[in-house]
């Protein structure tokens, strides 16, 4: 997915959605097959007197609240999205420090593994961390994901600078 195509959803979905539905611009991300968005909404009216266990529920409370308030009209906004930009879109909220995310997209991938690979995974199912095979990668995708962020985005926007540059060229 290119930079363009990215802002061109998220700028789609800014002027799309209800202002009251936020507090600040909604979180949108893009791959192949789906759209993201992520919206935070007001946090709970607590105390500091108020456990960890009463915000946590308050937040939850909050979301869940939030969701089925908000599904005919979400889901409206979806179809529309769907028809416009060829993906599926997924909902997300945050209340505070609580991060839901709704019906989103687990899209099938294939990847060739040698022996040593396949342990790695078998070992993850083995332990207990993952479920399987599949989930055991997903894990795997999320822990270099987690401690690779600023390689990432650094690669991100060398990809960016590619695309402008192929952009800048002759035309085919």
């Amino acid at each position: 997915m290119t930079e363009t195509t990215q802002e061109t959803v998220r700028g789609w979905f800014v002027g799309r959605l209800p202002q009251e539905w936020r507090t600040e611009q909604p979180e949108v991300s893009v791959d192949r097959e789906e759209i993201v968005v992520r919206l935070r909404v007001p946090d709970v009216d607590l105390t500091d007197d108020d456990t960890d266990a009463v915000r946590a529920e308050a937040r939850a409370g909050r979301a869940k609240g939030f969701r089925e308030d908000t599904r005919e009209q979400r889901m409206e906004i979806a179809r529309e999205a769907e028809h416009r930009f060829d993906a599926k879109v997924s909902w997300g909220v945050r209340v505070g420090e609580h991060d839901e995310l709704w019906t989103h997209v687990a899209a099938p991938v294939m990847s060739r593994l040698r022996q040593t690979e396949r342990l790695v995974l078998d070992t993850l199912v083995a332990s207990g961390v993952a479920r399987s095979r599949s989930d055991a990668l997903a894990w795997c995708v999320r822990l270099v994901g987690q401690h690779e962020g600023d390689w990432l985005a650094d690669l991100r926007e060398a990809m960016t600078a590619v695309e402008q540059a192929r952009g800048r060229g002759p035309a085919a």
